[in-house]
């Protein structure tokens, strides 16, 4: 009997040990993801979302002497005419620039896919203009476009008029061509990646179905890329607001009115001290963009 009731608390004890083992080895396996990630986390926090938090309570209070104002520094900010100019040139540029960067980069991979010997070549040529450095890009606009160079000799040579292309509205298509050139190939890659993950099964059944080229883009591509388009779409617009760094290299601090973007304005507010008027319109930017981000991806998540 005593034999028996120690066997028991023996494979009791046993039990419990082997379950303690399991469970803490489950926790393990649960943490080992977030102990990969905590770098990354702990950056983002430091450098991005802590800083935010940081102009969120700068944008309601003054800059010198640290009074509460509410939000006073948000009403200069909207009636401020340079901020509405710059917002009107912003909207412009990606409302221009996004559908014309995405539709090109989509049909720049379905091409570069229908290439199957020389996918490698074509894929390392579309993707060269993002290793040239900005300063390389700026040098060659220069040459081509200031007053009395390349392009300004070609238009007098076949009998027009030199212009300063930089100084008028032409100024903001080639802002627009820029981006276009500099950001295909990496749109490219995204709608690659998301072709490639299309079934290949799909496009074979539609064709033994008789549908061509055209209809198995539309009905079997397209809505296999739903994904990828708001990835494209959500990196195209944050990487549009990085082309102040052109815009500012090629024509300085006071651009032509139509390339007249944000960036310049928190340059000259930064510059200029206006911490609070920087701050009110910084939350008002990211505002504006996370809110139809958001709705949108939760409408995407109650759809599938």
């Amino acid at each position: 009997m005593r034999r028996t009731r120690q066997c028991c608390i023996f494979r009791s004890r046993k039990a419990i040990k082997e379950y303690s083992g399991n469970r803490s080895g489950i926790s393990l396996r649960h943490m080992r993801p977030w102990l990969f990630l905590a770098p990354s986390l702990g950056g983002t926090a430091v450098f991005v979302l802590i800083p935010f938090v940081n102009v969120v309570v700068r944008s309601f209070f003054q800059a010198v002497g640290g009074q509460f104002v509410g939000i006073e520094n948000f009403i200069q900010v909207f009636h401020s005419q340079a901020f509405r100019l710059a917002v009107k040139n912003t909207l412009h540029f990606v409302l221009v620039c996004i559908p014309a960067l995405m539709a090109f980069s989509l049909w720049t991979a379905i091409l570069v896919t229908g290439a199957a010997d020389s996918r490698s070549l074509y894929k390392t040529t579309i993707m060269l203009p993002m290793a040239i450095p900005v300063a390389s890009v700026v040098l060659l606009w220069k040459l081509l476009l200031y007053p009395q160079r390349l392009l300004d000799q070609l238009v007098v040579w076949a009998g027009g008029r030199g212009q300063d292309w930089l100084n008028q509205g032409s100024a903001f298509y080639i802002l627009v061509l820029t981006y276009i050139w500099k950001n295909t190939g990496y749109d490219m890659m995204l709608w690659l990646a998301g072709l490639d993950g299309i079934p290949k099964e799909l496009f074979e059944a539609a064709k033994v179905d008789g549908a061509g080229s055209w209809q198995s883009f539309f009905y079997v591509a397209l809505p296999g890329l739903g994904s990828t388009a708001f990835l494209v779409l959500v990196l195209s617009v944050i990487n549009s607001f990085k082309v102040f760094r052109e815009a500012y290299l090629i024509s300085g601090d006071y651009p032509h009115e139509s390339i007249y973007m944000l960036q310049h304005l928190f340059n000259h507010w930064f510059v200029s001290l206006d911490i609070q008027k920087m701050s009110a319109a910084s939350v008002m930017v990211e505002t504006s963009i996370l809110i139809p981000v958001l709705l949108w991806s939760r409408k995407r998540k109650k759809r599938w």
